[in-house]
């Protein structure tokens, strides 16, 4: 999940009605948050996840999701879509894995 910086709020005008309502104060700049850093890959975490990867392999509905990838029709790439979305809840996770196992299926075909 890529978290983004709030846009900066506009100047306050010092009136109480409007878009820009309020007591007109001085900004101060503000370190960032430890929680902001949440979810950020180091080279420790990828390498880790990496291995991981390696050793443990693919869950069953992965495995599906590549066999459906492979054959590489749009009906099939759509299909696994919606099983990755079944299995991982949202949307956004579902594409997300299945970008995931497009790219392990490309690298398969690169390494042999």
């Amino acid at each position: 999940m890529v978290k983004t910086a709030k846009p900066a709020k506009p100047e306050s005008s010092g009136l109480a009605i409007g878009l820009n309502k309020g007591f007109i104060v001085t900004r101060r700049e503000m370190p960032q948050k430890p929680s902001h850093m949440k979810g950020r890959n180091s080279k420790r975490n990828m390498l880790v996840k990496e291995v991981i990867r390696e050793v443990v392999g693919y869950a069953p509905y992965e495995r599906r999701m590549l066999e459906l990838i492979k054959i590489g029709s749009a009906s099939t790439f759509k299909r696994s879509l919606k099983l990755a979305k079944r299995r991982l809840g949202t949307h956004k996770r579902g594409k997300k894995k299945r970008d995931e196992m497009s790219e392990a299926v490309s690298a398969m075909r690169r390494k042999g």
